[in-house]
């Protein structure tokens, strides 16, 4: 039996949707874009608020798009989202990513963003992904590297974060550092035909560093991520305000600057 934690670091709280529905094909899957055309049906693993997968809808109808994700909550906001702009070619579900409900060989593409750095057994989810690929289809996976990540000014708050978001992480029992890890953990589940690129987010301006920076003195308190580093005994909530303090003061200052590596494969069955 398998004991060790998978929990989700960041949980639900309002900061944490805030920044995932910010994410579309254009800023968080444009590599999978050239493989997008209409007809193809595509499975969107840990699909969140839905942004990214109703962007993919509009680019693959009258292909059918089905997004599953952890929460009912998330999944029913997605639903409503993609009622309200109109897209109906998305169906959104509950759904668990080692156990996915489809056929065998059913499915186009299958995409995950940010998913296998949160779970415990990212190989095992990436055999059910090639699994219920059609011969042919594409899995699309893109993954940030916390262990890459870049900011400036880098001030003591910010450096304390990093430290504790990454020791945090590992203690759920994911991998902060998947980025580099996508392309060995997709051979490792049997993918063959894997083709390794990676992109940055930058957060530079003024409009950026507020966005990016308010959501992080909010989630350093008021998240989970908050509750588990406290219950992991690697912060007390001075540690994280401080952090939250670190945070605003970054979003402010006007030589600011963060890049987030991620990487990227596109494979084949």
């Amino acid at each position: 039996m398998n004991d060790q934690r998978d929990d989700y670091v960041h949980g639900h709280h309002e900061s944490v949707l805030r920044t995932h529905a910010w994410r579309t094909v254009e800023n968080s899957a444009a590599y999978l874009a050239p493989h997008l055309a209409p007809g193809l049906s595509v499975l969107d693993v840990g699909s969140g608020p839905g942004t990214i997968t109703i962007d993919i809808a509009r680019r693959v109808s009258p292909g059918r798009v089905v997004g599953i994700d952890a929460s009912q909550d998330v999944v029913e906001r997605a639903r409503g989202l993609a009622e309200s702009e109109g897209v109906t070619n998305v169906e959104f579900a509950v759904g668990d990513a080692y156990a996915l409900e489809l056929a065998d060989e059913g499915v186009d593409i299958v995409h995950a963003h940010q998913v296998l750095q949160h779970v415990a057994r990212p190989v095992d989810v990436l055999r059910e992904m090639h699994r219920v690929l059609k011969p042919g289809g594409i899995l699309a996976v893109r993954e940030v590297d916390y262990g890459g990540v870049m900011i400036d000014p880098a001030t003591a708050a910010l450096t304390e974060w990093l430290s504790i978001y990454r020791a945090v992480h590992r203690w759920g029992g994911g991998e902060p550092d998947a980025g580099r890890r996508v392309t060995s953990w997709a051979h490792e589940a049997g993918f063959s035909d894997i083709r390794s690129t990676g992109s940055l987010w930058v957060f530079a301006t003024h409009a950026e560093r507020d966005w990016w920076g308010s959501a992080w003195a909010e989630r350093a308190t008021e998240s989970t991520f908050a509750t588990h580093a406290i219950e992991s005994g690697h912060a007390d909530l001075e540690t994280l305000e401080r952090i939250a303090a670190g945070w605003r003061a970054w979003a402010t200052a006007d030589e600011g600057w963060l890049g987030m590596p991620h990487g990227e494969i596109i494979a084949r069955r």
